[in-house]
């Protein structure tokens, strides 16, 4: 005997894939309040509002109306190791507050990748910063242990 009963079609009662793809939550908001684009991380490098003596990872951005307010933005750290990519221009100082966890920095200038590695506790001077120094772009940031 042949069943005329139909299966059910594959996946129809199935949940949706849960897929990450490691965007910032809310990052429309924080780029339309703040001025600053999060792109992606890990979870593990988050904005969070600047405190003195804080453990955390200051940028330090040259003012100018048409590509930022000109700020210092504040991240912390969750783990030894991490990542966030996002875009913030004009970037000059980055610094380590008493953080015991050294990074590296990617920015871009002139369509050129540079590297920056801080200690920790340590700060570099980048882009205009430096005398001479190029309009950078703060990239990534990578806590490295």
């Amino acid at each position: 005997m042949t069943s005329t009963a139909s299966s059910p079609t594959a996946g129809a009662d199935a949940p949706p894939s849960a897929v990450e793809d490691f965007a910032y939550p809310g990052a429309a908001d924080i780029l339309a309040n703040k001025g600053i684009k999060l792109k992606k991380g890990d979870g593990r490098v988050l904005l969070a509002d600047c405190v003195p003596d804080g453990d955390q990872i200051v940028v330090r951005t040259v003012a100018d109306a048409e590509v930022g307010r000109g700020d210092n933005y504040c991240f912390r750290t969750t783990a030894k190791t991490g990542y966030l990519t996002l875009e913030l221009p004009r970037v000059f100082m980055i610094e380590l507050l008493a953080s015991e966890h050294p990074i590296s920095a990617d920015l871009t200038a002139n369509n050129q990748t540079t590297t920056v590695d801080v200690e920790a506790g340590g700060f570099a001077s980048v882009g205009e910063g430096e005398i001479g120094g190029p309009r950078s772009v703060l990239v990534e940031i990578r806590v490295t242990g």
